[in-house]
């Protein structure tokens, strides 16, 4: 985790099939980050991933009240795309949030491409949920590759960091 000693800012990307399995290891990275003195953490507000990203962060600013969740959302009706099952989740978490950017005021081609790269922009590390797929995942992990930002992948596989 050394390499990541200069970080701030950190932005998350994952698929929405993430089942909550691997929690303790987004909080074991995320509480090595703020020892680091990472303050501002960013989700793209997606089920997923995401969301489970956005309740570590949560749950450790119990703890350590100077860290920042930032949610980048598509656009403001985004919610109505999430499973009837993420709505409470989505709101509580949208709620406690301490910023919202909303890339767009309605859905259109490329938006979600255009909340990816946001989120990246500026950030130090993209933490990522990432199974090698093509995806808006692997677009996300390929465009912070090409701003030279730092990638973490939590995703348990050797072949994949090779990708990195």
């Amino acid at each position: 985790m050394n390499q990541y000693l200069e970080c701030n800012t950190v932005a998350f990307t994952g698929h929405r099939e993430y089942k909550r399995s691997h929690d303790y290891a987004i909080m074991e990275c995320v509480e090595q980050l703020v020892a680091s003195g990472a303050r501002e953490f960013r989700v793209g507000m997606a089920e997923g991933f995401d969301l489970a990203a956005a309740l570590v962060v949560l749950e450790l600013r119990n703890r350590q009240p100077d860290i920042r969740l930032v949610a980048y959302i598509p656009y403001p009706n985004f919610r109505a795309r999430l499973s009837k099952e993420c709505h409470t989740l989505y709101d509580t978490i949208l709620e406690q949030t301490d910023q919202i950017h909303y890339i767009a005021q309605e859905y259109r081609h490329g938006i979600y491409y255009e909340r990816n790269k946001a989120l990246v922009d500026g950030a130090d590390l993209v933490v990522a949920w990432w199974n090698g797929s093509r995806s808006g995942t692997g677009q996300t992990v390929r465009y912070a590759r090409k701003q030279h930002i730092a990638i973490r992948n939590l995703f348990e596989s050797q072949q994949l960091e090779l990708l990195l």
